[in-house]
């Protein structure tokens, strides 16, 4: 277009030209202004700022894909039961944010820097307002108190510890006390030895007025009750624990008692193949009516979820459907659950609700009270898939700074060789 304001010494410009210039400048002018900003782009529409797209999506990119351009992404879940409600609470598929508690930018609250692997970027209480309803939770004795911590051979220790655990409890309290509707579901890798210390952690966090008593939950694969149900009986907080003795000590669900679970980290990944952790029963077991189906890598590294998020995670969820007996997932657990190419792992999980609730692609094909299989068309409502019955919940998709893996590396080597010369001088002294 600087062609239009050359002057040529010696040359006059024909009419024609300038027209055709002027022509030029006014439909760059028009492009310019009819360009989507104001929270008016929406899904996959370019965008510069958090502010370009519409609610329920951020501006991200995707630069492991070769997706540099910023676009408007998918940052919250659609709740399937403000669609379908009134089915038993194991037939809906539901979004679980592997350690919840490890995020990216978290505060030092132990004086140390921390050492240690990031899998989140942004609160407890941000991740449930966009629509996590699991949370998996690492818990530790550390400090005289029991804290969250991702930690190695059951220790916490200063440099792998993010806070007190009462914290996060608290924020669970806070979200269940503002959406009596909803139900959470917390996963406890439990290396707490205190006696009756997880039992007084909840009744300190003020969470025993929601829990769903252990002498209620199915045992024999039954289905679970409807979550309307659930909600009505106020018993809209499922604990499971890693440690079997805490049933009958503390009244804290065993997990693999009510779950079957596929492999996590590099092994439950793998194309193909969906094996169950050792834990658990065979995925296709009768004997329990959750499925949680684990979808991270063993080292998390944020740049690549996005990745991790787009095809290959649909390939894994039908891969692990036809290991479980073509039963759907009722957790999907994932790291930097915002990051994607478009629509990610909330777009996994319309598909998912979809299949099994109504019998449509997705879940916003869905209509109560319609036979099963008939669909409403969708096509209009992809622009930005978030319905008016989506719930009010408003959690930010800002997403946060990088925990580099060299970076950790390079602390993890610092660890290990601290720790050696501290057992050799033990030794020695």
């Amino acid at each position: 277009m600087l062609a239009c304001f050359n002057y040529q010494r010696g040359r006059e410009r024909k009419p024609a030209h300038g027209y055709l210039c002027l022509l030029l400048i006014i439909s760059v002018l028009v492009i310019t202004s009819t360009a989507c900003s104001n929270s008016n782009c929406q899904l996959l529409e370019s965008c510069s700022s958090p502010t370009d797209c519409a609610p329920g999506l951020y501006c991200g990119n995707c630069p492991s894909m070769g997706k540099t351009q910023p676009t408007c992404t998918r940052g919250q879940a659609i709740i399937p039961t403000s669609i379908i409600s009134g089915l038993p609470f194991n037939k809906y598929s539901w979004l679980v944010t592997h350690n919840a508690f490890s995020i990216v930018d978290a505060p030092l609250l132990t004086g140390s820097q921390r050492i240690t692997f990031y899998n989140q970027e942004d609160s407890v209480t941000n991740q449930l307002r966009n629509g996590v309803r699991g949370l998996m939770l690492d818990m530790y004795d550390f400090a005289g108190d029991i804290w969250l911590c991702h930690s190695f051979q059951g220790q916490c220790y200063n440099i792998t510890a993010f806070q007190p655990a009462i914290n996060t409890l608290r924020e669970v309290e806070a979200f269940l006390s503002e959406n009596p509707s909803e139900i959470v579901t917390i996963i406890i890798e439990d290396y707490v030895r205190t006696p009756k210390g997880l039992s007084n952690l909840f009744t300190d966090a003020g969470l025993t007025k929601y829990w769903y008593p252990v002498s209620k939950m199915p045992r024999k694969g039954e289905d679970w009750p409807t979550v309307n149900d659930m909600v009505q009986s106020n018993h809209r907080l499922l604990v499971f624990t890693s440690v079997a003795s805490k049933e009958a000590d503390e009244g804290i669900a065993y997990q693999w008692r009510y779950m079957v679970e596929n492999e996590s980290g590099d092994g439950g990944i793998v194309p193909g193949s969906c094996p169950n952790r050792k834990e658990s029963e065979r995925l296709n077991s009768k004997k329990a009516s959750l499925f949680l189906e684990n979808h991270f890598p063993t080292i998390p590294v944020q740049s690549e979820s996005c990745k991790e998020h787009s095809v290959s995670l649909l390939q894994m969820i039908s891969t692990c459907y036809k290991a479980a007996g073509n039963v759907m997932p009722t957790f999907l657990a994932v790291n930097f659950y915002m990051r994607s190419e478009g629509g990610g792992v909330f777009d996994a999980l319309d598909r998912m609700n979809g299949q099994t609730l109504c019998g449509c692609s997705t879940v916003t094909a869905c209509q109560a009270g319609s036979p099963f299989g008939v669909c409403k068309n969708t096509t209009e409502s992809n622009r930005n898939p978030m319905p008016s019955t989506a719930g009010s919940f408003s959690g930010s998709v800002e997403l946060s700074g990088s925990a580099s893996v060299p970076r950790f590396t390079k602390l993890l080597l610092y660890f290990f060789v601290s720790v050696s010369i501290d057992v050799v001088l033990f030794k020695f002294l």
